[in-house]
């Protein structure tokens, strides 16, 4: 049984705000709270390339990404570069500790970068700036 179109809408507006609130905080806690020069000092210590170009690109595509999912804004492009920085993470340093995040694995990372991933590929929604900018029509219901 498929949902109806709005119904699928609210989902997705959902899925946007709760993935881009968790993507704000990790970019807010990379610049404010840690800072900008902690973090590439953390990114050099893990062994990531560039780790201060790569602490500002993960700071800024984090914040500035996860606002543009809440918005619904860009989707597309903001969905795919945070997948990019949730795969450089995932290769970069969680991997080789298993899944679980109590243990620094990669289960976190996975599931934000495949949720942003989707999203892009799936769309905004109804519910977004994205719909209001271009003036898309609204998803039509395909049988199943």
């Amino acid at each position: 049984m498929k949902l109806p179109p709005i119904a699928q809408d609210v989902v997705l507006l959902l899925a946007r705000v709760g993935v881009g609130i968790v993507f704000v905080a990790h970019g807010w806690q990379k610049f404010r709270t840690n800072g900008l020069d902690a973090t590439a000092q953390g990114f050099q210590g893990m062994g990531i390339p560039s780790p201060t170009l790569s602490a500002y690109f993960a700071t800024g595509v984090e914040t500035i990404g996860g606002a543009a999912l809440i918005l619904g804004v860009l989707t597309p492009i903001a969905g795919v570069l945070l997948a990019i920085n949730m795969a450089g993470a995932f290769l970069f340093v969680h991997l080789p500790n298993g899944i679980f995040a109590s243990d620094g694995g990669w289960e976190l990372v996975a599931a934000l970068g495949l949720a942003a991933l989707t999203i892009a590929a799936v769309g905004p929604g109804r519910f977004s700036l994205d719909r209001l900018i271009i003036r898309t029509p609204a998803r039509e219901s395909v049988p199943a």
